[in-house]
């Protein structure tokens, strides 16, 4: 199909679940596609390249283009070699989406300092260097003439979004995504180079056994519902579009709002006047969205 027809992209962490999903929909709406893939465990642990090469197989069974990229996303020079890798192979790129990561759950009282850094560095960090290398790329085709039309599609979280407890280190990492992802698409824009992120709902390895789902809930959280939109914002249809952060599921997609100026006080140097002023603006601010549409957390 045409869509995408013609497109290079870059697919992290799309070895398996949604990330898979999302390879496989471009490769069939036109895209030639890196799959990237450490092929490791939830938690980061151990390497296996057999899951992204895999879908490379389907890909190309089904007549489409693909190559298999074992890099480590969050690692500087693997992230320059996999963005060389998509030019050297297929001429070019147009599409990166970081989707790379792991899960590092605990309390944060419980929490180890690896247990922080490991999730930053490969959701944060693991997102910042293939963006930093494509946009590079991008930004030296603009100046020899050759504008580009490109697409950056990261992925936050709701977890990160609305706070959900038992993930500060993924919901630190991920909240900074979302915050990245309006800052580089502010900075991308002049050389055609839209970024937006995703915070996708979708049952698979790393949310399995966290809840029992009815059949039609399952289904729902097919990550093929999140794909459909990944696509659509890959494609040229969605060259207007930059600097917005949507949850994406078989419910529906949201245009999430970001940090909003609420109520006002005046300020003074006397903390002894402020505790009744605080509280004034406090009783007429919203309180923080929760995690369910129409759902508010008490302050």
């Amino acid at each position: 199909m045409s869509l995408l027809e013609g497109k290079v992209a870059i697919v992290t962490g799309s070895g398996r679940g949604v990330g898979r999903t999302y390879a496989l929909k471009l490769a069939e709406y036109g895209a030639k596609v890196v799959v990237n893939d450490l092929g490791g465990d939830t938690a980061g642990g151990g390497t296996d390249l057999t899951p992204a090469q895999e879908v490379v197989n389907e890909i190309k069974s089904r007549g489409g283009e693909a190559i298999v990229n074992g890099g480590d996303v969050s690692d500087w020079n693997s992230a320059k070699e996999m963005v060389q890798q998509a030019i050297d192979t297929f001429g070019g790129l147009d599409i990166l989406i970081n989707n790379a990561g792991i899960l590092r759950d605990r309390m944060l009282v419980n929490m180890t300092e690896d247990e922080w850094d490991i999730v930053i560095k490969v959701h944060l960090k693991g997102t910042f260097a293939p963006t930093h290398h494509a946009a590079n790329f991008w930004r030296m085709e603009s100046k020899a003439g050759r504008q580009p039309d490109a697409r950056v599609i990261n992925t936050t979280s709701h977890s990160a979004l609305y706070a959900n407890i038992g993930q500060a280190n993924y919901a630190a990492a991920k909240g900074g995504i979302a915050s990245f992802s309006q800052v580089a698409a502010r900075e991308l824009q002049r050389i055609g180079v839209t970024v937006n992120a995703i915070a996708p709902r979708a049952e698979t390895r790393m949310t399995a056994g966290l809840r029992e789902w009815t059949p039609e809930q399952l289904e729902r959280r097919d990550p093929e519902w999140i794909a459909g939109f990944v696509a659509w914002l890959a494609s040229p249809e969605a060259k207007d579009v930059s600097g917005r952060v949507f949850e994406v599921w078989g419910y529906g997609i949201t245009v999430s709002e970001s940090w909003q100026h609420g109520p006002t006080c005046e300020a003074s140097k006397d903390p002894t006047e402020l505790g009744e002023r605080v509280r004034k603006i406090l009783k007429f601010a919203r309180s923080n969205a929760g995690i369910n549409p129409g759902e508010w957390l008490d302050p």
